[in-house]
């Protein structure tokens, strides 16, 4: 008897934590809990994949080559300022192709110490074989190459994973996919145009000078299509050193969008990776800004700048795009900044939020793009609703048919698994997706299998002349490795389905792991106690099997 009470209790005991765990996941019956039960139990429920509740679906690939060029032109700038700094003249300092600075030397004297500073820049290695004796070549070396490449990858997916949290998205998935790829999940956005946007934005923001010795016949606003031909009118005009850049101004009045060219040096002379902080502020006339807040080697490095620049004009750029460009009245000191512009009140904020979270290492191209609407993924419920209330009718009729009794008291094992499975779920807060649903399922043909083999076994016990209670005790007995041996083995293989693959293959592996173990128990333990509570007291001469 005090092993039939103490599976009884255990039975009790799991059965009341499945429920109260589930609580949270059935809103209208959770809001009618009292605040003091509310506080103790958990706040949150079974989470609904994309395929249930809509939601977006990337597959983004990054640029590895762009992420190169970066890192090159980097160094270039680091490298005339070195020049500058050692008073070496040289002709021009600049990127060719993907991996190569070229410098152009007067003469042999500004080569020979040209190619002295090579040892101060570890990634490079000079090209002997030149092809101009007034030319020195450095070419990036093969293992920085990779590198960054891969760290190209890694800082994206950091950032695109930072970037979605600040978006407060519930229950993303951001993972490596492949070399180069990354994926993308938002479960349940309302907005998808706008965390695209969020996502693939580059914002890679940069500081430059306004060139305004340039004498240039530019147009005060072209309209967005007319970009191209401002820049292939006047591109060639301008010095080696200058690009053109335009700024997005709207029209308050009409909500027109318009772009203000501008001549703008290349030289960067602050990047937005020493920004330790973006805010949005209201101005004065009650427009929003972004007010950033740099660390203290960008605090030093843009008092010295302002210092420098006074009563000239300086550009704010974030991705190519001029967002403001005010004159410095005076040095700035404190490590503070605006950044200006027609924008909206959630504009700025998800300008905010690009530079908090850090700018990409180089652009995302779009791969794959799928939305999912909250309607198909409603459908999807319903249709999986559906089989596993048909598996589950088809299951319970079969074994009372074929078991009778013992049958019935395997139905009960599988609606108590059942109940532990969706508390399981919702004490884990897993994400529920239609593969698992498809887990769901098959779990619930699992749920009898163990039964059967109990049930086999108690019959040829009774063949062989044995008493009721000493048959089922025997049908346990021997069953008991054969269920676990099964068990394990399928376990094995939901693992592995976990470990190694990715998005639904996952939602269907947590769902047949979690009903496996919970299989176990209900077989070995639940319909146990049923027939220890049927059979424990009174001798019985038949077993309805």
């Amino acid at each position: 008897m005090k092993k039939v009470g103490g599976r009884l209790w255990l039975l009790a005991l799991v059965l009341v934590g499945s429920f109260v765990s589930f609580l949270p996941s059935y809103p209208p019956l959770y809001q009618t809990m009292p605040s003091w039960l509310k506080a103790v139990l958990p706040n949150k429920g079974i989470t609904l994949g994309l395929d249930l509740q809509g939601g977006i679906h990337m597959v983004l690939e990054v640029d590895e080559d762009r992420a190169v060029e970066i890192a090159v032109d980097r160094s270039v700038t680091a490298l005339q300022d070195l020049l500058t700094e050692k008073k070496i003249v040289v002709d021009s300092v600049k990127r060719v192709g993907h991996e190569q600075i070229t410098i152009q030397v007067p003469n042999v004297e500004a080569k020979a110490s040209t190619q002295k500073l090579v040892d101060s820049f570890p990634s490079f290695v000079e090209n002997e074989s030149a092809e101009s004796a007034a030319t020195v070549v450095w070419v990036l070396r093969e293992a920085e190459t990779k590198r960054i490449k891969d760290s190209a990858i890694n800082q994206a997916l950091e950032t695109i994973r930072n970037r979605i949290d600040q978006f407060g998205v519930a229950e993303p998935i951001v993972q490596r996919q492949g070399l180069k790829q990354i994926v993308v999940q938002l479960p349940g956005v309302k907005d998808p145009k706008r965390a695209k946007d969020l996502i693939k934005e580059t914002a890679l923001l940069e500081f430059k000078m306004l060139d305004e010795d340039i004498r240039l016949d530019l147009p005060g606003h072209v309209t967005k299509d007319k970009e191209a031909e401002v820049l292939q009118q006047f591109e060639s005009k301008l010095p080696e050193g200058d690009q053109i850049l335009f700024e997005r101004v709207v029209d308050k009045d009409t909500g027109v969008e318009f772009r203000a060219p501008y001549v703008v040096k290349k030289r960067v002379m602050l990047t937005g990776d020493v920004l330790s902080d973006a805010r949005v502020a209201i101005g004065q006339f009650n427009d929003p800004y972004v007010s950033i807040t740099f660390d203290s080697k960008g605090g030093q490095e843009f008092e010295r700048i302002t210092a420098e620049h006074v009563k000239k004009r300086m550009a704010v750029v974030l991705d190519n795009t001029i967002y403001s460009a005010p004159v410095i009245q005076e040095r700035i000191a404190g490590g503070r900044a605006q950044i200006t512009g027609t924008f909206t009140t959630q504009e700025a904020n998800d300008l905010a939020i690009v530079l908090r979270a850090g700018a990409l290492p180089a652009p995302l191209k779009i791969v794959q793009d799928l939305t999912v609407g909250p309607s198909l993924g409603q459908d999807s419920i319903d249709k999986g609703v559906r089989a596993t209330l048909i598996a589950g009718v088809m299951v319970v009729v079969f074994m009372i048919v074929y078991y009778r009794l013992s049958g019935l008291i395997a139905d009960f094992a599988l609606a108590l698994n059942l109940i532990c499975l969706m508390g399981a779920l919702s004490a884990l807060t897993a994400t529920l997706t239609l593969p698992g649903i498809a887990g769901i399922v098959l779990t619930i043909g699992m749920g009898v299998d163990s039964n059967v083999l109990i049930f086999e076994r108690i019959r040829e016990e009774l063949r062989s002349g044995k008493a009721v209670r000493s048959a089922i005790d025997a049908g346990y007995d021997k069953a008991l490795l054969t269920i676990i041996d099964s068990h394990v083995t399928t376990l094995i293989t939901g693992v592995a389905l976990f470990l190694f693959g990715t998005g639904p293959i996952k939602g269907f592996a947590v769902t047949l792991c979690l009903g496996i173990a919970i299989n176990l128990f209900t077989a070995l333990v639940g319909t146990k106690v049923i027939f220890d509570l049927l059979y424990q007291k009174q001798k019985v001469e038949a077993l309805s099997i």
